[in-house]
């Protein structure tokens, strides 16, 4: 008898150079080793391993944000779905995709249309431009924090700043400018959440936020 190996397809989008980046993935590597998705360019790669039990754990570059994303998923959604994506936390723009070869493939050319506007809109020319150094604005850029200060107020009068305190408990928020961005912090229950603030382009993707998560 013949096993069927589980397997899967994870993609992933370059930032700095704009190129998708695809590879299948299966059960028997994950199990051997760390798997690494790495851009031709040599300037970002994508990182894979299973947890001592069982999840999977993905790092991810951000086509928007200036560091990595951390997730982790069951092997079963992984491995089963016909398409599964992972976004950016602060503009819910999706980064990783997983899933059927063809689903995956579709799904990163449609999300490329959605980032080209994205950067047709900022005034930006290209993937290149999000993560130089000359492209980074200063921290007190009053655009940039104008536009987060804004959206994370919009949020917790909606109530839709969500952290680790129960259901119908009063929450109070608090926000601090640090070095590398807007910080939220829960006072009751610790919960934190840091949205950057050297990106043109993400501050206006986080416009789109529908909810923020502190963890």
């Amino acid at each position: 008898m013949v096993l069927e190996t589980k397997k899967t397809t994870v993609a992933y989008r370059c930032p700095h150079c704009g190129a998708g980046i695809m590879s299948a993935v299966d059960v028997f590597s994950l199990n051997a080793d760390m798997v690494k998705l790495k851009c031709t360019c040599q300037k970002s790669e994508l990182t894979i391993v299973k947890t001592n039990d069982g999840k999977i754990r993905l790092v991810v570059p951000c086509i928007l944000c200036p560091r990595p994303h951390n997730f982790v998923i069951s092997s079963s959604i992984f491995f089963g779905k016909d398409l599964f994506v992972l976004p950016c936390a602060y503009s819910d723009i999706n980064i990783c995709f997983i899933g059927e070869i063809n689903h995956v493939k579709a799904e990163l050319a449609r999300s490329e249309l959605e980032l080209l506007d994205l950067l047709e809109q900022s005034g930006v020319d290209s993937f290149e431009a999000l993560h130089g150094n000359e492209s980074v604005p200063d921290l007190t850029d009053p655009q940039i924090l104008d536009i987060v200060m804004f959206v994370i107020k919009d949020l917790d009068e909606e109530g839709k700043i969500l952290c680790r305190c129960k259901d119908g408990e009063e929450k109070n928020f608090d926000v601090e400018v640090t070095d590398d961005g807007v910080r939220v912090n829960c006072t009751k229950c610790g919960a934190s959440r840091l949205i950057p603030t050297d990106s043109t382009l993400a501050a206006h993707a986080f416009l789109n936020t529908d909810s923020l998560y502190l963890e």
